[in-house]
């Protein structure tokens, strides 16, 4: 295995193949580092970031690095360049270097180089170092040497080390200060090395007194220092310290609104609105309405429109906080304005109809967060008006394709959308204009445009059949053109087709779908499409699209994958023919949806892989399997009262069995049956729920909604498909109120026992007439976290136990990464990992050996917090049984939230318990001793004795 061996395995191995080949990965590599030639040694450093993403375990990490630290000692400084940068970017692996002091050792001889290059190379090392070594005096002394050095190199390597170390060490930091302090004020100290040296300062903040002192010589140099450069780093220095001390950020935004407002440098004011702007993020409730009031006046009053946007933009992100809230609430003694009437609501009026789209785009976000948040009278008025300038700016971006304007029209769709989320009286005027500006808009604008019409519409139902037409005609414009965009533009109008025709797609809205797309779409756009179909709900659609794609595909996997969505979509439009009270027919619906769906889920597990084991979509359909099932078998029971009346003695079983349900006869116990099956599969949904962690909110909701077929709870709907179904779970619970008090629960007679019975069977058909909506995580996983796990001690070989004494315990130690897809925490964030570990005995002891009856088991959980994506821990174990012991390590994960996701995995590894040599001896003596004195001496032989003649 050569090194481009090595450089291939590191970009294209999978992670099934890591435990086979790191090791052969690291000694490739570690080849390329003794070599001869200058560049397969700098390709083998530069490789050691790719081996560390493939195997991030300690055990290899430590190598690694002290193999680097070998070369960083021995070699030139161009090499000691490139292990710096490996260094840098391998920071969360850093606290996984196990002979920390071995690697320092050896990293740290070179500071002691006459080469000032060496030096500085080995100070930056030393402070990308500082997180695992904080506390080291050495590196301490050092740095302190080096920043009274006369390299500029070597000094400003000092000052990188010199920061780092003063954010991680307070010691350090306390110690430092003064030093720092007497080269930003000494007259010999060159403008230039001041300038990198006050950042420094944005570290001493371990303490009230640090910080006190630290923010005393800031102020001291704003006033001393007025000059642009060192006002605007001290001015942002200030900042950064007020952020990690956090009670002075009231000051310094005060401080910065008087600079703002004072200071004419356009440059300054850049910085202080910049700062404002981080401010706002950080701490949004800080800001009081007076600093609200002052930066609307400085933006009311400036000519500059550079500026006035900055000032719009902190605004903006104030806007969605408190601090709005803040704004419009009157202080004591004080009468708050009419929201009109305020300077705030003022500027964003002038702001929405401004010549610069990227103002007016922020007046808009500013006056809809007003209109939303804001519960006055006038208020009415003012969501008007916030209306009229979204439509007019709709109007005015819609039209021009640049990236200025689609960025303005994307955010105005937006407000509109969360102002008609609160304001739904509005809808109707505003999805009229935005059908009307679809015919003249160009393409990328239409599909930001059919985007909101879409989002507006699955809020509430705004799209009458008669604006299918005119949907139509432009699905055919956009059909004429084969362009990216173009394709982009039939996926959204084709899903605002489906939202307005409410999951009943006609024969003309088909027809005309189905030619356009054989005309211009390629097959992912055909795909997208289907998809769509099947999240809103119009099955009978999908399923010829999928039908379509099937022979398009290059992989099996994918066509079985195709296969298994055309079977689940003709499942589904099985039950979409029923009416009510024809119970009969929809036994047969069930009875041909499962059909379909058995062939589905059998095509849905070929299409699996390893890497790809889709296990959500697996479990999803193997629960709608069940949940058709037990609605028929509901339905059966119903049925039953019909052709299993209750007998003439149901009165005297059930006075005799002291329940009275058993007056209705044989129905009672089907019905506890049926009981328990809902309830066991809420439970499964709620399984499905917690294992689900990447799941976006809608497919969360989604599935939490279907608990309610065993348990009623509440769920907030957003979707069409939630809000339909809920309006059925509240049908039906009225009909069974309305029920109870017209009949008594159970009665004498099998008359009034009937309408019970037929309004279960009403409640199981218009649960199915609802059509099932397939969501965006049974297609597409946003977000992706997995946890890796590793055991120690391991075995030898996989099937091996590992052998321990029973008089011993065994300490397992757990080490885990979590790994991470494109998007980590787009949804939630893991806080912590749970770990449970369990022993089981696979195989009994001898029965000649009497065992212990205490301890026979380990159960042991414990959570731990990873850090940097890694975590570690150990549990000990008692196996005093002897035995073969399977013991099982099963994770799960904790979110920001405090719940639990079982998101596995689940690692087993064997024991075996010995028994120790001297419990085994004294067990054999002891043996010995009990057969010696079972045999004791034997008697001799009987004498014949005959008697004489």
């Amino acid at each position: 295995m050569s090194l481009s061996a090595a450089r291939s395995f590191l970009s294209e191995a999978a992670y099934g193949e890591q435990e086979l080949d790191a090791n052969s990965a690291l000694m490739e590599l570690d080849k390329g580092l003794r070599s001869c030639k200058l560049g397969e040694q700098c390709e083998a450093v530069v490789l050691f970031p790719k081996l560390f993403q493939k195997y991030p375990f300690p055990i290899l990490i430590n190598s690694a690095f002290l193999k680097l630290a070998d070369i960083f000692r021995l070699g030139n400084n161009f090499l000691r360049l490139c292990v710096l940068k490996v260094t840098q970017l391998s920071e969360k692996h850093l606290e996984k270097i196990l002979n920390v002091d071995e690697f320092v050792k050896r990293v740290f001889s070179v500071i002691h180089s006459n080469d000032p290059v060496a030096r500085a190379i080995t100070l930056r090392m030393l402070g990308s170092l500082a997180s695992i070594i904080p506390e080291r005096k050495n590196a301490h002394h050092s740095i302190r040497q080096s920043l009274d050095s006369h390299d500029n190199v070597e000094v400003e390597a000092a000052i990188f080390a010199a920061a780092s170390f003063s954010s991680h060490s307070k010691d350090f930091a306390a110690g430092i200060c003064n030093k720092i302090s007497e080269m930003i004020q000494g007259l010999d100290t060159p403008v230039e090395l001041k300038l990198k040296l006050i950042p420094m300062l944005q570290h001493m903040h371990h303490d009230a007194s640090q910080a006190s002192c630290s923010r005393e010589l800031l102020q001291e140099l704003v006033s001393s220092y007025p000059s642009t450069p060192m006002l605007i780093v001290t001015l942002h220095t200030f900042t950064q310290l007020a952020t990690s001390s956090l009670v002075d950020i009231p000051e310094q935004i005060r401080l910065l609104l008087q600079y703002l407002k004072e200071d004419p440098r356009k440059a300054v004011k850049r910085l202080a609105i910049q700062d404002l702007k981080l401010l706002a993020k950080k701490a949004p409730h800080l800001w009081t309405r007076k600093n609200i009031q002052v930066l609307c006046e400085c933006a009311l009053s400036t000519p500059y429109n550079s500026l006035k946007l900055g000032m719009l933009s902190v605004l903006s992100t104030l806007s969605g906080t408190i601090a709005i809230k803040q704004y419009f609430s009157p202080t004591t003694g004080e009468v708050s304005p009419a929201p009109r009437h305020t300077d705030l609501v003022k500027l964003a009026q002038e702001c929405c109809y401004h010549s610069n789209l990227a103002v007016a785009a922020h007046g808009i976000t500013v006056l809809t967060s007003i209109a939303v948040s804001c519960p006055e009278k006038e208020v009415i008025q003012l969501e008007q008006e916030t209306v009229m300038g979204m439509e007019s700016l709709i109007l005015l971006c819609s039209q021009d394709d640049s990236k200025t304007a689609q960025a303005t029209l994307k955010t105005a769709l937006t407000s509109l959308v969360k102002m008609l989320k609160s304001c739904p009286h509005l809808s109707q005027s505003s999805v009229e204009l935005l059908l009307a500006q679809l015919h003249c808009a160009c393409d990328s604008a239409r599909v930001l445009m059919c985007q909101a019409l879409a989002a507006i519409a699955t809020q509430q139902p705004v799209l009458a059949e008669g604006m299918l037409g005119d949907l139509l005609d432009i699905f055919r414009v956009a059909s004429h053109r084969t362009s990216e965009k173009q394709q982009e533009l039939l996926v959204s109008l084709a899903t605002v087709l489906f939202v307005a025709s409410q999951a009943s797609l006609s024969t003309e809205v088909k027809t005309v779908i189905r030619q356009q797309l054989e005309n211009v779409a390629d097959g992912w756009t055909v795909y997208r499409i289907a998809r769509q179909a099947s999240r809103m709900g119009c099955h009978d659609f999908s399923r010829e699209l999928y039908q379509s794609l099937r022979t398009r595909v290059a992989s099996e996997h994918f066509y079985f994958w195709l296969n298994s969505l055309m079977e689940f979509s003709q499942a589904e439009q099985c039950l979409s023919g029923l009416s009510d009270g024809d119970y009969s027919a929809a036994m047969s619906a069930i009875s041909e949806a499962l059909k379909s769906y058995q062939k589905g889920i059998a095509s849905l597990t070929a299409a699996s892989t390893p890497l790809s084991p889709l296990t959500f979509q697996c479990e999803f359909v193997k629960l709608r399997i069940d949940t058709l099932q037990a609605l028929s078998q509901l339905i059966c029971t119903c049925n039953s009262l019909k052709t299993s009346p209750p007998p003439a003695i149901a009165t005297t079983i059930a006075l005799s069995s002291g329940s009275d349900l058993q007056r209705c006869g044989r129905i009672s116990t089907q019905m506890k049956l049926s009981m328990d099956e809902f309830r066991s599969l809420a439970a499964r949904y709620a399984d499905l729920y917690q294992s689900s962690f990447d799941a976006d909110y809608s497919t969360l909701r989604n599935v939490e909604l279907f608990q309610e077929f065993g348990t009623h709870g509440s769920v907030l709907a957003e979707s069409e498909y939630e809000l339909r179904m809920l309006a059925v779970f509240n049908h039906v619970l009225e009909e069974v109120e309305n029920l109870s008090r017209k009949h008594p629960p159970v009665s004498y007679l099998v008359v009034s026992t009937v309408p019970h019975t037929g309004c279960l069977c009403d409640a199981v058909i218009a649960i199915l007439k609802v059509p099932l909506s397939f969501q965006r995580y049974f297609f597409q996983k946003l977000q992706s976290t997995s946890i890796k796990l590793a055991l120690s001690p391991s075995p030898r070989t996989p099937n091996e136990p590992i052998p321990v004494q029973n008089n011993q315990q065994l300490t397992l130690k757990v080490e885990g990464v979590v790994q991470h897809g494109s998007s980590p925490g787009l949804f939630r964030k893991i806080q912590a990992v749970c770990l449970k570990v369990s022993s089981t005995l696979q195989t009994k002891p001898g029965s000649d050996f009497k065992i212990p009856l205490d301890s026979k088991t380990n159960e042991i959980e414990q959570k731990v917090e990873p850090h940097n994506d890694y975590f570690s821990t150990q549990f000990l174990l008692n196996f005093s049984i002897l035995g073969t012991h399977l013991v099982s390590v099963e994770a799960s994960v904790v979110d920001t939230s405090g719940i639990e996701w079982k998101t596995g995995p689940k690692t087993t590894v064997s024991v075996k318990s010995l028994e120790d040599p001297y419990s085994q001896q004294l067990r054999h003596q002891l043996q010995q001793q009990q057969q010696q004195q079972q045999t004791g001496p034997q008697p001799g032989p009987p004498r014949n004795i005959c008697p004489r003649p």
